[in-house]
Order: structure tokens, then C-alpha cells, then sequence
């Protein structure tokens, strides 16, 4: 059995404590440790002012390190340069294999294609009014309105408003994972639907998991039980040949 190196990558959590929510850290936290360790947990922000104070409880129960910025000229965010600093140090230091940058600001974009041209991974979160130049330079993009307690009741503004389009994306990456037999394996077409939109996540459209996602459209999709006594199960996916030929 192969071994996933990739759930065992050290991972930088840097956090713009201006564009982020106190109480999704410990959300924000599970859903980076899908991709790797998060060896580094540091947010920045002036903590000599009231709207930094909600994030001091998390400080100590999570471990994350309080980076001080001050601001110095009225109406500028120093916060995004410190960040992008500490980013770059991190990234020539080569003690980490992978970013997660938690801000719903569009000015970390360069930054998320800079790390990226390195050959490392990044990932951001934030919510659903993130500029999609920022959403686009991140290899997993994850949106807070699916994180939470109340993440059952709200959908990001942006991808519901598209939720009739995830079939034909999901056809589109069944056709990019099509294997000679004509079946496509389904971790592979959930790869491919991070190559075509690094913020696509089931549950945007009320499913927790791909499969169930593609079985909630049967008239689109086939996706048969797999039939195996021992090891891990192999799902496969195809278009449905009545869909398929009206497409």
C-alpha cells in the first residue's frame, strides 16, 4: 500500500487577522490538516487595537504565535506586507512544503502564484467574496460559509448562485480521468475538479462527499457499488450514455 506523502507535508498557517474569523480557527485548523502538519501557526495584526481582542482565547488553545503589526499611516494595512515577508522568509528557509493563507484579500495573490512557482502547495481560506484572482492562484481554495456550525444553513453567495453548473464540471473532469474501459476513478476526477476550480467542494452543494454529490444525479451518472470483500473500496464514475450522447 502506498503512502500518502502528502498528508505528512509541513504546512505554514499564516493568518491576516484583519480579514479573519476568531471562531472558525479550530475548523480552519481540521480542514488544513487534510493537506499536511501545520508545523507553523502564526496571525498578524495591531494587537494594541479592539478588534484583535477576539482572537486572544484562540491564541492559547490553538497555539497560534500573535505577530504585532502596527499601523502606522491611517487607512493602510500593514498586516498584508508583514505576512508576505514572513511568507518569503518561510519559503527560502525550505522548512515547510506547503502554505495555507487564511484572508479573503485579493493582495496575497502574487504571493499564492509565487509560492506555487516554487513547486509548493497553497491552499487559502476565506469567504465567498474573496476575489477569484486570489481563489484562482491557490491550489484549494476553501470558502468559511462551508465551515462551522451554521455551515448547514449558508452556501458562499458566489458558487451557489452556479450551483447548476457542478454537473457539468463534474463532466468535465470525468472526461479528463477517462480510463480505456471508459470508467473514470473517482479520485482522480476529484483531482481534476481542483485543476479546474480550486474552490470546487461538495459541500458548496449540500453533500459532504463527491460520491454522494454525483449519485444525488443519477440521471447524469453512473457510479456502481464496488464489489470487494478486503481493502479499501475503488469507486468509478462515467456519464451515463443517454446524457452523454445529448451532450
Amino acid at each position: 500500500m502506498e503512502v500518502d506523502n502528502s498528508l505528512s507535508r509541513p504546512i505554514a498557517m499564516l493568518i491576516d487577522g484583519d480579514n479573519a474569523q476568531p471562531s472558525l480557527i479550530a475548523d480552519v485548523l481540521a480542514e488544513t490538516a487534510k493537506y499536511g502538519v501545520v508545523t507553523t501557526r502564526r496571525i498578524y495584526g495591531d494587537w494594541t487595537t479592539p478588534q484583535m481582542s477576539g482572537w486572544k482565547d484562540a491564541l492559547h488553545s490553538y497555539a497560534v504565535q500573535p505577530m504585532q503589526q502596527f499601523r502606522y499611516t491611517t487607512g493602510k494595512n500593514s498586516t498584508d506586507s508583514a505576512l508576505i515577508i514572513d511568507a518569503m522568509d518561510l519559503l527560502h528557509a525550505g522548512t515547510v512544503a506547503g502554505f495555507c493563507i487564511v484572508s479573503s484579500d485579493s493582495d496575497y495573490t502574487r504571493l499564492a502564484t509565487r509560492i506555487r512557482e516554487q513547486g509548493l502547495f497553497v491552499m487559502g481560506v476565506g469567504r465567498s467574496q474573496t476575489p477569484e484572482s486570489f481563489v484562482k492562484a491557490c491550489e484549494i481554495f476553501v470558502y468559511t460559509e462551508i465551515l462551522g456550525p451554521e455551515s448547514k444553513n449558508e452556501r458562499p453567495t458566489e458558487t451557489a448562485s452556479r450551483s447548476d453548473d457542478w454537473t457539468k464540471m463534474v463532466a468535465q473532469a470525468i472526461d479528463m480521468g477517462l480510463q480505456d474501459d471508459g470508467w473514470a476513478f473517482l479520485g482522480a476526477v476529484g483531482n481534476h475538479l481542483r485543476q479546474l476550480d480550486s474552490a470546487f467542494d461538495p459541500r458548496t452543494y449540500g453533500q459532504n462527499q463527491l460520491s454522494l454529490l454525483i449519485k444525488s444525479r443519477p440521471d447524469l451518472f453512473e457510479m456502481p457499488e464496488p464489489k470487494t470483500k478486503s481493502g479499501p473500496a475503488l469507486l468509478y464514475v462515467r456519464l451515463k450514455a443517454e446524457s452523454s450522447k445529448a451532450s
